[in-house]
């Protein structure tokens, strides 16, 4: 059985980024294995989750409820009540690693992690698979391979939480909610993916993602692949992610 590791912060991970990929990725027989910082069963965002203080806008940006129900039942599960520690991990016990995002400030200490940093530096130089959505492809970008000094995804093509869908979550909750959507006020996910690469055309932005893909809508999605590593923008992408990731891992 092929081991995948998914490690999140504490607090504040997307639900749908961490939970879809692990219901879809465990029915195709992979063992996931859950990091969090100290090894403690973490908690999603819990706005998301519920949608409090989300206002007219809870429809469109509360986690919907597929996810919603994936995330309770990993809730329950062995692997996600007992994680390993970041410093446990280590790239030589799995096949592939999968980096969600999510935008609470609690997942700074996620997305700042040297070790997690250099985990990704090690999967790279293993060309084992590498998945990242969303705020995740950040932490992909901070990740400075020693020998070049450049980002391990700096001759990649990739995708990530676009600057369009960032700035309107943000412009249409900043009232009531103040800089919730924007992890880093000031520098947008983009625009950090971006300085990244070798060339920003190296970048995409794929279709207006204007509804989220599932199963039977799958061409609602957008990923990215090139070689070894898969990335998306948002939890609308997420199933065409966990499939294509699942693909890249021989299933």
């Amino acid at each position: 059985m092929k081991k995948i590791l998914l490690p999140i912060p504490s607090y504040g991970f997307d639900p749908s980024e961490v939970a879809l990929p692990w219901k879809i990725l465990s029915q195709k027989g992979f063992a996931v294995t859950f990091a969090t910082p100290e090894g403690k069963a973490a908690v999603g965002d819990r706005l998301m989750l519920t949608g409090e203080r989300l206002g007219i806008w809870k429809p469109v940006l509360k986690t919907r409820k597929d996810a919603v129900l994936a995330y309770q039942e990993m809730q329950r599960s062995a692997e996600f009540q007992q994680p390993i520690s970041y410093a446990q991990a280590k790239e030589a016990d799995f096949d592939g690693l999968i980096l969600p995002g999510g935008h609470d400030k609690g997942v700074k200490e996620y997305l700042e992690s040297n070790l997690l940093q250099k985990l990704v530096v090690d999967f790279f130089d293993a060309q084992k698979p590498v998945g990242a959505i969303c705020h995740g492809v950040v932490l992909a970008a901070r990740s400075l391979n020693p020998a070049t000094g450049k980002s391990v995804i700096s001759n990649y093509q990739t995708t990530s939480l676009l600057k369009s869908q960032e700035i309107l979550a943000w412009n249409l909750t900043r009232l009531w909610l103040g800089d919730y959507y924007l992890t880093y006020p000031g520098l947008t996910v983009e625009d950090e993916v971006k300085s990244a690469l070798s060339n920003p055309a190296q970048y995409h932005h794929g279709p207006k993602p204007l509804g989220r893909d599932c199963e039977k809508h799958l061409q609602k999605g957008f990923t990215v692949r090139d070689r070894n590593y898969i990335s998306a923008r948002w939890p609308g992408d997420v199933y065409n992610f966990a499939l294509g990731f699942g693909e890249m891992m021989g299933k």
